[in-house]
């Protein structure tokens, strides 16, 4: 096994977000997902990724914390993401929540990453005041976890640029950020998708696809942020569906995605150090309804009854290789 400082990490539940709502299917079983992830870890680090989102007023402090509490208890509390889906979420609100979840639970989590994905124009960046929630939250939560005196690792998200993107996201972002701000950013996540949501690419244009996009975050995107390469970058979410292909209406096999994952996977490990890049995190552990044949549904790398397809065990040598 090769020894390199590299994490792997995956969302084990069966949600999936969509732009019109959520892919939803058979419900989560707890034990069969601390069985699945045992046996994709081994012996190596696996985080559990999870996500809470403040929708609007009808989720109370006391709810979101609930649901925190229930992924501790459950063992499947590593790197959580804040996110925020409502227009007008009120700041003190906002920092309040995240202050608590570090008090309570900061010696839980691994890392506490603040927003989503907020240079995406339907989902966190819908925002109107996003690079608001996103700067003070960021600031807060390294001041709260420095008080609180507990080991958390503090970031932020982002998505790759296109026609969904917010515009000049990364221009104001240093505007807005300043000296405070970057010093407080211990990494910042990066959700992309190869091969999802464009035209189908031969398997060999893969990694160099991989590469563009990865590039262009840390030289380009990063940089017009002030963002130093010493911040190191977390692939916070990837995956290939199967499923029938929505653009060509071909269908998209197993063995194809645990051959676009590997792909994928290799070229990230071959850059993270030039591009200092230290995580790669999977989406997503189970599909979310098998039945379906839209790409949202079949994410997993197991089905929803938790039987594997052929990427889960490339995902587990994976692991045991490069983790």
């Amino acid at each position: 096994m090769l020894s390199s400082g590299f994490k792997f990490g995956i969302y084990p539940l069966s949600v999936a977000g969509t732009p019109t709502g959520l892919a939803v299917g058979p419900q989560d079983d707890y034990e069969q997902i601390q069985r699945a992830l045992k046996r994709l870890q081994g012996k190596s680090e696996l985080l559990p990724r999870m996500y809470l989102v403040y929708t609007g007023p009808a989720d109370s402090e006391d709810k979101l914390l609930s649901i925190v509490e229930k992924y501790v208890r459950l063992g499947l509390m590593g790197d959580l993401t804040v996110g925020s889906l409502a227009p007008h979420i009120e700041m003190n609100h906002w920092l309040g929540l995240i202050r608590k979840i570090i008090r309570r639970y900061g010696s839980h989590i691994d890392s506490l990453q603040i927003t989503n994905e907020p240079n995406l124009s339907f989902m966190d960046g819908a925002n109107p005041n996003i690079l608001q929630l996103l700067v003070r939250g960021v600031i807060t939560a390294k001041e709260e976890s420095q008080a609180a005196n507990v080991q958390l690792n503090i970031g932020f998200g982002s998505v790759p640029d296109g026609p969904a993107a917010v515009p000049n996201f990364w221009e104001n972002l240093a505007e807005l950020g300043g000296k405070d701000f970057v010093d407080s950013v211990d990494y910042v996540g990066h959700n992309f998708y190869v091969d999802v949501f464009e035209p189908p690419l031969p398997l060999e244009k893969i990694p160099s696809s991989v590469e563009h996009l990865l590039r262009r975050f840390r030289e380009v995107n990063l940089r017009t942020a002030g963002i130093p390469d010493s911040v190191p970058i977390r692939i916070t979410e990837n995956g290939w569906p199967t499923g029938q292909n929505p653009l060509t209406g071909k269908n998209r096999s197993y063995e194809h995605q645990s051959e676009v994952l590997e792909a994928v996977i290799r070229t990230v490990y071959k850059l993270r150090q030039e591009l200092n890049i230290t995580h790669y995190e999977l989406f997503g552990l189970r599909d979310a309804d098998s039945s379906k044949d839209d790409l949202f549904h079949q994410f997993g790398i197991m089905r929803d009854d938790y039987t594997p397809k052929p990427a889960f065990y490339t995902f587990q040598r994976l692991i045991r290789e490069l983790g």
